[in-house]
């Protein structure tokens, strides 16, 4: 089978072909500011990139018409469980009344429908594991406080595209098994996957958890309270300091691990420790999770950007091993995720969900 995989950036598109699992063509293609600028909601840019892709396309001499199914990244749509998404009209109208927010993935689904529909098979358009995946236990939903019950938004593209790659090697599905997940980097996410389940997951998106390369992580509450009332700081700086200003960033003035690593390198002791700090965090919050599936973990996978660095996933090991084998799969390909998940769906492995 033939996919067409969008993947819409803030100033880009990124398009690939897939033969199955193959990748066969790959193009990010650059937006200027100017062109973004032009419309006044993000929703508003599918028409005006759409074209681009077919454009693309035409210029590489690739049939549009050649395509079994077009996947779209999956967007802020309503908090779903995991899976692959037929798209369709339901979808649309929340994405374009943006009911999550407003973000460029959005453009993900309707860019598939619309692709879909000119080469004349609407029902071969779909989404796979939006960021808004929510599978949570309601024990995970809990905190101290009513008005704030804790949310799932994390990497679930990544990690769920990564669960299931490990599945296929052990020989056994990813339903049969139970799994924490690492995605490292700029934010970092740690989810406890039971039986197919990510039953629980901090909020990477806000900052919650380990601190990153550029989120605080969680903080000490009351010290957090005195910041934000303190009237040294707005409201937006705070947001900042908590993703974006955060982490690495705050003590080291810099979001970039390789540049850390090299700061290690020659002595810098600082930095040894703040990037040794991410490492425990990460493996407290695996010890965590171990305790949301009662001890019974049959593997911890590391992914994502960071999880290139050895000397990362080495603290991390060290200190989780006697809780399952650790598996590293460094990278974070959003477009291979996404063909499999299709592939997968329409070889009948894993079910094809209606979006209600």
């Amino acid at each position: 089978m033939k996919f067409l995989v969008i993947n819409p950036g803030s100033t880009s598109t990124k398009i690939a072909v897939f033969e199955d699992t193959t990748n066969t063509f790959t193009l990010n293609i650059k937006h200027t500011t100017d062109e973004i600028n032009c419309f006044p909601r993000i929703i508003n840019q599918y028409q005006f990139r759409k074209e681009f892709i077919i454009y693309a396309l035409q210029k590489e001499e690739i049939d549009v018409n050649s395509f079994d199914a077009i996947v779209g990244r999956g967007g802020l749509v309503k908090p779903i469980p995991g899976g692959v998404y037929r798209v369709n009209e339901t979808m649309i109208s929340d994405l374009r009344k943006e009911i999550m927010g407003e973000h460029p993935s959005n453009l993900g689904g309707l860019l598939a429908l619309e692709i879909a529909k000119e080469i004349g098979k609407p029902e071969m358009a779909f989404i796979v594991d939006p960021v808004v995946v929510d599978e949570l236990c309601s024990l995970a939903r809990l905190s101290g406080l009513p008005e704030l019950p804790r949310l799932s938004i994390f990497h679930a593209l990544n990690q769920k595209a990564v669960a299931r790659r490990y599945a296929k090697e052990v020989g056994k599905k990813y339903e049969e098994l139970n799994l924490i997940v690492c995605h490292l980097g700029g934010g970092i996410t740690v989810g406890a996957h039971e039986k197919g389940k990510v039953i629980d997951v901090n909020n990477g998106l806000d900052g919650e958890g380990p601190y990153s390369p550029e989120r605080s992580g969680t903080l000490p509450a009351g010290a957090l309270v005195k910041l934000c009332y303190s009237g040294k700081y707005t409201f937006i700086e705070v947001k900042k300091m908590l993703t974006g200003k955060g982490g690495l960033v705050a003590h080291l003035g810099t979001n970039s691990a390789i540049d850390v690593e090299s700061k290690i390198n020659a002595g810098d002791e600082k930095a040894n420790l703040l990037y040794e700090g991410i490492a425990y965090n990460i493996a407290k919050y695996i010890g965590a999770f171990a305790t949301t599936m009662k001890g019974k973990v049959d593997g911890i996978l590391i992914t994502g950007g960071i999880a290139y660095s050895k000397i990362l996933c080495d603290w991390i090991e060290q200190r989780v091993n006697f809780i399952a084998p650790v598996k590293i799969f460094p990278g974070e390909d959003e477009m291979i995720a996404l063909a499999e998940g299709v592939h997968y769906a329409l070889n009948g492995e894993i079910p094809i969900l209606e979006y209600k």
